[in-house]
């Protein structure tokens, strides 16, 4: 459940969650914004993790014992007593490709071969660029001889 007591997120209340972790967070008024770095306690070993923790309320139940990560020396996130759901508040995990291959095995594509998001989208960026550049050379002699 996540439970709104004073009324963050609009009128005070209570919401059911879907039971898939066993757990509940009760919403709270001070937010918190942490980057942080870590490793991963899922898949076959500890594969580094970074990102930033966002949130907003204190979380407590049996899903918390068996955490997703270990985050500056602490637990943080929760998974199933089967160990098929996975919970987390942190962010921008994917962007880490250890931590993007780690969660890959875990959900089971083994061998699968992990994204770096960072390399991607820096190789967008010179495509982009290699594709404009012409065009705006020639903007530039137009404007020049105008």
């Amino acid at each position: 459940s996540v439970d709104d007591p004073h009324g963050v997120e609009g009128v005070p209340g209570s919401m059911a969650g879907l039971g898939l972790l066993d757990m509940a967070t009760e919403l709270t008024q001070q937010k918190q914004l942490l980057q942080v770095s870590g490793h991963c306690e899922f898949g076959a070993g500890p594969a580094s993790v970074s990102g930033y923790e966002i949130h907003m309320g204190v979380s407590a139940g049996t899903a918390l014992q068996r955490p997703a990560f270990q985050i500056e020396g602490r637990p943080e996130g929760a998974r199933s007593a089967d160990d098929r759901i996975l919970g987390s508040y942190l962010h921008g995990m994917f962007d880490t490709p250890q931590a993007f291959a780690a969660l890959l095995e875990w959900a089971g594509l083994h061998g699968a071969a992990a994204v770096d998001l960072n390399q991607l989208r820096e190789e967008s960026l010179e495509r982009v660029a290699d594709a404009t550049q012409p065009l705006l050379d020639a903007l530039v002699k137009t404007v020049k001889t105008s």
